[in-house]
């Protein structure tokens, strides 16, 4: 049966998929188109079967974050199903089960290329969003290190020498460093390239939230993750639905005057690192 017989709908391109990134499709999916990329069939599948099941309009593609041509393919496809309205991007790599080369592969580079091939078909008055994460607060880089992060063209991120030896050091630094280019790289394209197309764009950095994938990296440092949690103000982890009500807020026409910015979602770990009451490793 289908559900909706509007043509030409706005579309929602999920980069990624996984549970923030569908939560936050269903907040604002309704009436809309939504695609679905990730190299996973089966991940896709399962993604695409849940938002159908309640009545929404679902399209997959399988896309390789890590190929700039699979990328471009895939924003292409989005703007052949419609006006492409909305962009979430949620592909990354788990600090405890990559590489730190994979991380910065992934998280960084390829985030930044995903800024870039988007801007190309996002809609006037559309808007993209990052989910990026809390580590990018975490470590603070020499302000040239920020200042080439900003300035170097996607393309040659790859070649900075912080790139390809500081921020490969380890898979916690590896992380740090690129959700802090998430960050910005996403300030850069909120004041150039999507700002020529006339759309926003801004990030998340959500801290400790319970997802099935999240699991991984409890498993693999509960306790760590566990004195987090004590140390937050808030005394707990987050929820999807929770980042979901702030994702969709600034992909809304209610957070139309922001753009180029970062909304921390920790519940406060990173107010009590800097208050000196948790530091990493504690």
């Amino acid at each position: 049966m289908d559900f909706d017989l509007n043509e030409n709908r706005p579309v929602v391109a999920l980069l990624g998929g996984g549970s923030m990134a569908c939560a936050i499709a269903r907040r604002i999916g309704g009436g809309k188109t939504i695609l679905i990329g990730s190299r996973s069939a089966e991940k896709l599948e399962a993604q695409a079967s849940s938002l159908r099941m309640d009545g929404y309009g679902v399209e997959t593609r399988q896309v390789d974050a890590l190929d700039v041509e699979s990328v471009r393919a895939f924003a292409q496809y989005a703007a052949s199903l419609g006006p492409v309205r909305y962009f979430i991007d949620t592909a990354g790599a788990s600090p405890h089960q990559s590489a730190p080369e994979h991380i910065v592969a992934l998280d960084l580079v390829a985030t930044a290329v995903a800024i870039d091939v988007f801007a190309e078909v996002i809609e006037p008055g559309g808007a993209g969003l990052v989910v990026s994460s809390q580590a990018g607060y975490m470590h603070r880089f020499p302000e040239e290190v920020e200042r080439q992060l900003v300035e170097t063209p996607t393309e040659k991120l790859a070649d900075l020498d912080f790139v390809k030896t500081d921020a490969v050091a380890n898979s916690g630094i590896a992380y740090m460093a690129a959700k802090r280019a998430n960050h910005l790289r996403v300030r850069a394209a909120a004041a150039t390239t999507w700002a020529a197309h006339r759309a926003r764009i801004n990030s998340i950095s959500p801290g400790i939230i319970v997802t099935p994938l999240a699991y991984d990296e409890f498993n693999a440092n509960g306790e760590g993750y566990q004195k987090m949690i004590e140390a937050s103000p808030a005394r707990r982890a987050g929820t999807p639905e929770e980042i979901a009500t702030a994702g969709s807020y600034l992909l809304g026409d209610e957070a139309g005057f922001v753009t180029g910015t970062d909304l921390l979602i920790d519940g406060g770990v990173i107010a009590a690192m800097s208050a000196g009451t948790y530091s990493l490793g504690e």
